[in-house]
């Protein structure tokens, strides 16, 4: 089976709101086996919404809408749906009930605009929402599902996940479908494509492989489909080991929602090991993401940013000769920041960066997306010289990611952590 959604408002044409429901939807029904078709983002004009309807409902078996199902006047989407399937309004006690408790419970009186959402199509399947004033709505047309949901996201989440689904899981027979999604860092999209060229062209036609590519990270996605759910999931379990294996430790972090952040703090508390950062390009975005980890204060113990130089000799011990020799964007600098950071807030590991993240400050010798990474541990400090790139925001979080996995390899690599 596939499927279309439909978003309905102006609000999302005009980039008033950020539409998170299509992306909900679409990865919950691929979760239960049904191909997304197509992704729509319409008006609230009612030909909009019937030209929409009539082009989706012939390429695809399920519909999902979403919006245009308020109290006010520009909310059309029942009506046009009511005239589209060719039924009429009418008010259905159990909507009512709820819309009187709810109204209750915030201590207002029911309004006729509230009564109003009790009016439902005569000829669809009301899908009670016990988190807000608007029921779904479920059509059938010949063997098709036509379902509408509020755009509000909880109230659509909850309807969909509780009333939707559980009726298209029990009376059609799904295709099961399984992901998995490897978390890659240090690599470039066209070479990890190199690397895996031979594994790929091994694979057959119920597997499928995208990359997902983002500043400083990729996903690799493993998507297989079949009728046996335990045949189809050690045959994934498989192909994510052995593009893993191909990919290599260095490179794979983790797998499915992990994060670096995550990741290092996992291993952090296992080794029993703390964490220090020294930042100057990237203005303590790594200790954002470190400090976005519930329960980092277990093993986060500072951070400094060390934008001037004069903080760098202050703070953390580097030597005014290393930076009037080699300048503060070096191998030399660098190392001597993350010394410091482990010294001075006496810690276990610490990671400093430092670099020119643009769009000024550049020479020819080191131009703009020139940023040094060193990591300190117990027993030896590197660092590596990274070159990412012209624009500042996208240097800064590639440098920080660039930054994280290095200190997880060297955590993974420490021979005292064996």
């Amino acid at each position: 089976m596939n499927a279309s959604i439909i978003t309905v408002g102006d609000e999302i044409l005009i980039g008033q709101i950020v539409d998170t429901n299509s992306s909900y939807l679409a990865a919950g029904l691929n979760a239960a086996g049904v191909k997304i078709h197509r992704i729509y983002s319409i008006s609230d004009h009612e030909q909009s919404i019937t030209d929409t309807l009539d082009e989706a409902i012939q390429s695809s078996d399920i519909i999902v809408i979403t919006g245009g199902l308020g109290p006010t006047n520009d909310d059309i989407t029942k009506k046009t749906l009511t005239r589209f399937f060719g039924g009429k309004l009418v008010e259905d006690p159990g909507t009512l009930s709820l819309l009187e408790k709810i109204v209750a419970s915030r201590g207002v009186k029911l309004s006729s605009r509230n009564r109003a959402q009790a009016l439902v199509p005569d000829n669809c399947e009301v899908l009670p929402n016990h988190f807000g004033t608007a029921p779904g709505m479920l059509f059938r047309r010949e063997g098709k599902w036509i379902v509408s949901l509020p755009g509000v996201p909880y109230e659509m989440e909850s309807l969909f996940t509780k009333e939707f689904l559980p009726r298209l899981k029990k009376e059609t027979e799904l295709p099961v479908r399984l992901n998995q999604t490897i978390c890659i860092a240090g690599i470039a999209e066209s070479a990890l494509a190199d690397r895996l060229k031979n594994w790929e062209e091994s694979l057959s036609s119920e597997v499928k492989v995208a990359y997902l590519p983002s500043p400083g990270l990729l996903r690799l996605r493993i998507s297989v489909s079949g009728d046996n759910y335990d045949h189809l999931n050690e045959k994934l379990n498989n192909l994510t080991e052995e593009a893993s294996n191909i990919i290599g430790h260095r490179k794979v972090f983790g797998f499915g929602q992990e994060t670096l952040e995550t990741v290092i703090g996992s291993l952090l508390v296992s080794k029993n090991r703390t964490l220090a950062t020294a930042e100057s390009c990237t203005g303590g975005y790594i200790s954002k993401l470190i400090t976005s980890v519930p329960g980092s204060s277990r093993y986060f113990r500072g951070g400094v940013v060390a934008y001037n130089n004069e903080i760098k000799t202050k703070f953390l011990g580097v030597g005014t000769d290393a930076l009037e020799k080699h300048g503060a964007v070096s191998r030399e600098v660098v190392e001597q920041m993350a010394k410091g950071a482990c010294r001075e807030l006496n810690s276990d590991y610490a990671v400093a960066t430092s670099g020119i993240a643009g769009p000024d400050g550049g020479t020819p010798e080191k131009p703009v997306g020139t940023v040094w990474v060193a990591v300190a541990s117990p027993h030896r400090t590197i660092a590596i010289k990274f070159q990412l790139g012209e624009f500042r925001d996208r240097n800064i979080i590639r440098a920080s990611l660039n930054a994280l996995n290095l200190l997880r390899i060297e955590i993974i690599e420490d021979p005292e952590n064996k």
